[in-house]
C-alpha cells in the first residue's frame, strides 16, 4: 500500500495578485484562474486575493499553504533596545529582581474611546479618596485583578507616549490599542500603532463600541490583520483583541485578564531594594507647594526624605503621595506617586534617580545644565542618511529604520517593498511607518525618537513639519523618482552617498559709497536691498552682471562704529571683504550661505 503523497509547503503573504500566486506554484496563471473560477470567485491576472483564498486555490492544486511573516517581524524585537531605563537593573543579579506590576498605556484614534475606557477602569478598580487635597489625576493610577495589580498611565495620546521616548524614557510595559468596533482603523490607529512598534512593546487590542448597532467586530478584525499585521488568537494569530464597551462595561474584566496574560509573557521585573529610579510622568507648579512632580518608580524603593535628581531639578522629598491622594512614606518599583520637594518642575519623559547627598545632586544637576547651554550652541543631533554607514561600521546601529510617507497608495506599495529588499552585509532597512498623506509634526516626533530618516515619495511637508525637523535635527528625503530613492538607500548602506550642498542666497547689499581707511583698504558703505548681511556669511560681488569674485569672507561689518553680527534690510551698514576692495559705487554685494540638500 503506497504512502499518501506528502503536499509541498508554500508559504505566501496575506495578500498577492493572482499572477504572483501562480508563480510561486509554478502553475499557469490561467490554471489558477480556473481553480478561482470552480470556486465561486472571478478574478483578473492582475487582481489580489486573500491568504484563505490563496489557501483554498492551494489545497486543490496539491500544495500546503502557509502565511509568511512581513520581513520587518521574522526577527523577534530586541524589547530592551528603546527601553533605556531597564539598564537601571540590567546589570544587577537575577536573585536581586522581583516581578512587579505591569504598566499599561492607551494608545489610539482620538474619538474611539481611549478616555471613557480609562475612566471605566478607574472608576469600577479604584477607590476614590481626596486624602492630603492633592486631585486625584495625577497622571497614573493603579488597578487590581485577581490579587494582581496594573498600573495605567492616564495620559492617552502616542504624542505624549513619543515625548518620553524622545527623552530616552520607555514609560510602559504593555499598550492597549483602542479601535472602534463600528468605526475601524483609521490613520491615526496606524499612526499609533506605528508608534507602539517603534517602542517594541506588545499589544493588546481592545475592541471597543460592540454595543452599537452598527457595530462590525470582524470587519475590524480583518482590517486589523490586512493594515497592521495584528491577527487574532481566535483567527491563528498572536494578537489579544478583546471586544468591550465602555459605556455598558461589557468585557472590562476579559481586557483586565489579557492584559495580565500579555505580562505574563514579559520580563517585567525589578529590584525593590535599590535606590529609587523611574520616570517622571508630569511636573508642575501649585501655589502653596512649589514644584510637584508625578513619578512612576520603576526600579528601588522610594522613600521620603530621598534625594531625587530629574532632569536639571532636584531636591529632598518633603512628602508623597498615592494615586488617590493619601500621603504615603515609601513606593516601590511600577508605583505612580506625587512628590513636594524639587527645586523646579521637572519635565515629562525625563529620567529621575535617588542620589546620597545634596551636594552630589547640586553638582550633578550642574553638570547637566553646562552640557544644555553647550548643546544649545550647537546643532542638534541628527541621524543623516549620510551617517547611517559610519553609525554601523561603529557598532552603534544594524539596521537602518525608514519612515515613508507617498501620494497615493499605488505608490506606497512598491517603495515599501522595494526597500524592505535592500540589505547589505548585516544591515538591514526597516520600515516603521507607511502611509498616505503629507509628511506632518507627527511623523517628525516618531522618527526623532527612534533615530529614523523620513522618506517622502511625491509629497511635501506642512509648513509645522519642517519647523520641528529643523530644530530637532530630522532628516527629511524627497523624491518624486523611485530609482534615485532605492539608489539613495542603497549608497547609504554600502557608505558611499556623499552629502549635497548648494549656495543659499540670504542678502543683497548696493554698495552707496567707497571708503578708504589707511591700512586697511577700501571699504563698501552699503545699503541693505533685501534679506539679511551678515558677519559669518560668504560673499560674492557683481558688477553690472559680472561676478567679480565669489567666496570671499566676510572681513568686518558696521553700523557706524559698532562691529555687528547681522544688518537686515532698509539699514545703511559698513562691509569689509577679505581680499577684494576694488568697490565701485552700484556695485551688488550678494551674501550667501553653504547649505546641504536633498
Amino acid at each position: 500500500m503506497s504512502m499518501p503523497q506528502q503536499k509541498q509547503i508554500l508559504e505566501v503573504p496575506d495578500f498577492l495578485t493572482v499572477r504572483e500566486l501562480a508563480d510561486l506554484m509554478g502553475a499557469s496563471p490561467i490554471e489558477v484562474m480556473k481553480e478561482l473560477i470552480s470556486n465561486g470567485i472571478m478574478a483578473s491576472i492582475n487582481q489580489q486575493i486573500d491568504f484563505d483564498t490563496a489557501a483554498i486555490v492551494g489545497d486543490s492544486m496539491g500544495f500546503e499553504v502557509q502565511p509568511i511573516k512581513p520581513p520587518e517581524l521574522e526577527t523577534p524585537p530586541d524589547r530592551t533596545a528603546t527601553q533605556t531605563w531597564r539598564r537601571l537593573y540590567a546589570d544587577q543579579s537575577r536573585e536581586a529582581l522581583e516581578p512587579r506590576p505591569p504598566v499599561v498605556t492607551v494608545l489610539g484614534h482620538v474619538d474611539h474611546g481611549k478616555t471613557s475606557l480609562l475612566d471605566v477602569i478607574r472608576k469600577t478598580n479604584v477607590q476614590a479618596g481626596e486624602a492630603g487635597g492633592i486631585t486625584q489625576h495625577i497622571g497614573a493610577y493603579q488597578v487590581t485583578h485577581n490579587d494582581r495589580v496594573i498600573t495605567f498611565l492616564d495620559t492617552p495620546g502616542h504624542e505624549a507616549f513619543t515625548a518620553m521616548r524622545s527623552r530616552g524614557a520607555q514609560g510602559a510595559d504593555i499598550a492597549v490599542l483602542v479601535v472602534a468596533a463600528d468605526d475601524g482603523v483609521m490613520p491615526t490607529t496606524r499612526e499609533a500603532y506605528a508608534h507602539v512598534r517603534a517602542a517594541n512593546v506588545p499589544v493588546v487590542v481592545a475592541l471597543n463600541k460592540i454595543d452599537k448597532a452598527n457595530a462590525n467586530p470582524d470587519r475590524v478584525k480583518q482590517q486589523l490583520a490586512e493594515e497592521l499585521n495584528l491577527r487574532s488568537d481566535e483567527w491563528g494569530g498572536d494578537t489579544l483583541i478583546v471586544p468591550v464597551s465602555a459605556r455598558t462595561q461589557v468585557g472590562i474584566e476579559d481586557l483586565l485578564e489579557a492584559i495580565l496574560l500579555v505580562a505574563e509573557e514579559q520580563d517585567i521585573s525589578a529590584n525593590p531594594n535599590a535606590p529609587a529610579a523611574g520616570t517622571v510622568l508630569e511636573g508642575r507648579m501649585e501655589s502653596g507647594r512649589g514644584a510637584l512632580a508625578t513619578l512612576l518608580v520603576q526600579n528601588g524603593t522610594l522613600r521620603t526624605g530621598d534625594i531625587v535628581i530629574a532632569g536639571t531639578s532636584h531636591g529632598r522629598i518633603k512628602r508623597m503621595f498615592d494615586y488617590n491622594g493619601n500621603v504615603i512614606k515609601e513606593a516601590g518599583p511600577s508605583c505612580p506617586v506625587s512628590v513636594m520637594g524639587l527645586d523646579a518642575p521637572a519635565h515629562a519623559g525625563e529620567m529621575f534617580e535617588v542620589v546620597k547627598g545634596i551636594k552630589e545632586a547640586r553638582a550633578i544637576v550642574e553638570e547637566r545644565r553646562l552640557a544644555q547651554q553647550e548643546a544649545a550652541t550647537k546643532a542638534p543631533p541628527t541621524l543623516t542618511l549620510e551617517e547611517v554607514f559610519s553609525r554601523f561600521q561603529a557598532g552603534e546601529t544594524k539596521e537602518l529604520l525608514l519612515i515613508i510617507k507617498a501620494d497615493v497608495d499605488g505608490s506606497l506599495e512598491p517603495v515599501v517593498n522595494s526597500v524592505q529588499n535592500i540589505s547589505v552585509s548585516d544591515f538591514k532597512v526597516r520600515v516603521l511607518h507607511a502611509d498616505v498623506g503629507e509628511i506632518t509634526e507627527n511623523d517628525v516626533n516618531l522618527a526623532h525618537a527612534s533615530h529614523a530618516i523620513i522618506i517622502g515619495f511625491n509629497v511635501q511637508s506642512d509648513s509645522a513639519a519642517e519647523r520641528v525637523a529643523e530644530s530637532l535635527g530630522v532628516d527629511i528625503r524627497s523624491y518624486n523618482v523611485i530609482y534615485k530613492l532605492i539608489e539613495s538607500v542603497e549608497l547609504a548602506l554600502h557608505g558611499l552617498l556623499e552629502p549635497e550642498y548648494a549656495d543659499k542666497l540670504v542678502g543683497v547689499a548696493e554698495v552707496r559709497r567707497v571708503i578708504h581707511l589707511p591700512k586697511i583698504g577700501n571699504i563698501a558703505g552699503s545699503y541693505i536691498l533685501e534679506g539679511v548681511a551678515r558677519r559669518n556669511a560668504k560673499a560674492r560681488v557683481v558688477r553690472q552682471g559680472n561676478v567679480l569674485a565669489s567666496g570671499v569672507a566676510v572681513a568686518s561689518l558696521k553700523r557706524f562704529e559698532d562691529d555687528v553680527r547681522e544688518v537686515r534690510t532698509g539699514f545703511e551698514c559698513g562691509i569689509g571683504l577679505d581680499g577684494f576692495h576694488d568697490f565701485v559705487e552700484g556695485d551688488r554685494i550678494e551674501f550667501f550661505v553653504r547649505e546641504r540638500v536633498n
